[in-house]
């Protein structure tokens, strides 16, 4: 029923906000349910917990990041550019997803901790995955510094704190990236 996935969706997506702003201890569903203009029982009927709800909103979030990730095709730096900018894009118009994504690793429930294990492996993976094709010498250490990167990116941006973003610009670090020996 198209309503009813409808309303998922909008329940998800606004429970994207409230997990960002809150954070996974101190959202409820309640807040989502508020949010989403339905009762938290609704919510229910779609997620049988908030844990569920929160692995929901997970997956949503990671495949907007997976399928950037995935149109990266071309030479290392080709592949590094362009999920950089799907990276960006995303952080642009999906801020809420990024910042939920970034902080995610720090909820210690452990059905949440394995999910978001899974999910970060599965991005790192992606980006190997990229490198090798795009034939960048080291692909796991270059996914595995194109990975932290982005979180600190992300820290930087969540906290307001570009003084701490001393990196080379994109050009500098593609270059380095794929002439490693």
């Amino acid at each position: 029923m198209v309503v009813r996935e409808d309303r998922k969706e909008q329940i998800i997506d606004k429970a994207v906000a409230i997990f960002a702003e809150k954070g996974y201890y101190k959202a409820t569903t309640a807040l989502v349910a508020r949010a989403a203009g339905v009762t938290q029982p609704y919510v229910f009927h779609f997620f049988a917990n908030k844990e569920e709800l929160f692995k929901a909103v997970i997956d949503k979030s990671i495949h907007r990041i997976y399928e950037g990730f995935m149109k990266a095709e071309g030479s290392g730096e080709q592949v590094l550019e362009k999920m950089a900018a799907a990276f960006d894009e995303i952080m642009a118009s999906n801020r809420d997803e990024i910042v939920m994504v970034m902080q995610a690793h720090a909820i210690s429930e452990p059905v949440i901790r394995e999910h978001v294990r899974e999910k970060f492996r599965l991005i790192h993976e992606t980006i190997v995955s990229n490198f090798e094709k795009g034939g960048v010498p080291d692909a796991r250490i270059a996914a595995s510094q194109f990975l932290a990167t982005g979180l600190l990116l992300t820290v930087a941006e969540v906290l307001q704190l570009p003084e701490i973003l001393c990196l080379p610009d994109i050009s500098e670090y593609s270059a380095n990236l794929t002439n490693r020996t």
